[in-house]
This record gives C-alpha cells, sequence and structure tokens, in this order.
C-alpha cells in the first residue's frame, strides 16, 4: 500500500476513565475521537474534528466527565466503534495517511479495542509519536505533557484541554512547528 505524504492525520483520543480502578466488568474505552490533519507542505492544520463514539463496556463516570466535559449523554448519542472506524478510513483516509498522536496511549487503545471488537484498524502503517519528537527535537531530558509542550513551543493551548478535537488542533500546531523547523 502507498502511504500519502501530502498530510498527516493528528490524532487524539479520550477514554473512559475512573478516579481509582474501574469498576467491576468496566474496561477503559475510546469515547471521543479528536482529529486535525496537518498539510506536510505548508504546516498549515485543518479543520479539528470530534467524533463520539457509544462505549458499550463501561460508563462514563463523573470523574471522566469533570476531566473531559464529556457526558454519559453526549456520549450515548455518538456512533459505535465500528462506525467510527469505518468513519476514519471513508472521510481522512486513514488507512492511506501518515497519522500522529502525542504518545503512544492513542495507538494503544486503538489497538485494543480493535483486537477486542474484531474491528479493522483505521490506520495505515506509519505513525508518528509526536511526544517523543518533541523531546529529540528540542534536546529534552525527558519526554513533557502535552501542555507543557505547547508552552516550551512558545504556544498557547486552544479550547479544552483533554477534549480529542481541540488536543488534536494544539499537537498539530507542535508538529507543524516540528516540520517546519
Amino acid at each position: 500500500m502507498i502511504v500519502s505524504l501530502d498530510e498527516v492525520l493528528v490524532v487524539d483520543v479520550e477514554s473512559t476513565c475512573w478516579e481509582d480502578s474501574p469498576p467491576p466488568g468496566e474496561v477503559s474505552e475510546i469515547i471521543e475521537i479528536g482529529i486535525c490533519p496537518v498539510a506536510v507542505a505548508t504546516g498549515v492544520r485543518g479543520e479539528r474534528r470530534s467524533v463520539l463514539v457509544r462505549p458499550s463496556r463501561s460508563s462514563v463516570s463523573p470523574f471522566c466527565t469533570q476531566l473531559t466535559t464529556l457526558t454519559a449523554e453526549q456520549v450515548e448519542g455518538g456512533v459505535s466503534f465500528l462506525e467510527a472506524c469505518a468513519l476514519l478510513r471513508k472521510e481522512f483516509r486513514s488507512d492511506r495517511r501518515v497519522w500522529a498522536s502525542y504518545g503512544d496511549y492513542d495507538r494503544k487503545m486503538f489497538e485494543r479495542q480493535c483486537a477486542d471488537f474484531g474491528v479493522r484498524y483505521p490506520f495505515g502503517p506509519r505513525h508518528v509519536n509526536v511526544k517523543t519528537l518533541f523531546a529529540l527535537v528540542h534536546a529534552l531530558p525527558r519526554e513533557v505533557g502535552m501542555a507543557e509542550a505547547v508552552r516550551l513551543a512558545g504556544q498557547r493551548l486552544d479550547g479544552t484541554h483533554h477534549r480529542g478535537h481541540d488536543d488534536a488542533f494544539n499537537i498539530a500546531g507542535l508538529l507543524s512547528g516540528l516540520i517546519r523547523r
């Protein structure tokens, strides 16, 4: 398969979470997929997009709502994980593009959830870990959180931290700066 290098698809997921351990029988699963493409030639960020995903093996806890602002009612109106993966392939050509996330959490969540549900992995073979790349390019002694990286890059957080579409937009800004360097 030929991977298109014109655009990098920046993805950030939010998942069900709890202050402590998950309730018996529940597992963390994706409830929002934030997407923001970055044009490689110009570094220009595209529009941010949020895809809400209806959980099937967990519920949105009060802690999760406090962290992400997402409520159980909002995500219940979302699409299934299968539909979300199909949407990524159809609307963003995710299986034919390089994709990026801040750290490995997002990639591992997709891999695990695809395996658990028998859903075709929506991405191509090329993934960029912006967290590691940022630390290397800036010669940092360790990787830093996304909000700290935005600050170190001289940028400002745009939107609500821990909302997928806003975090994807901010990560896309970091990646854009790294590409233009």
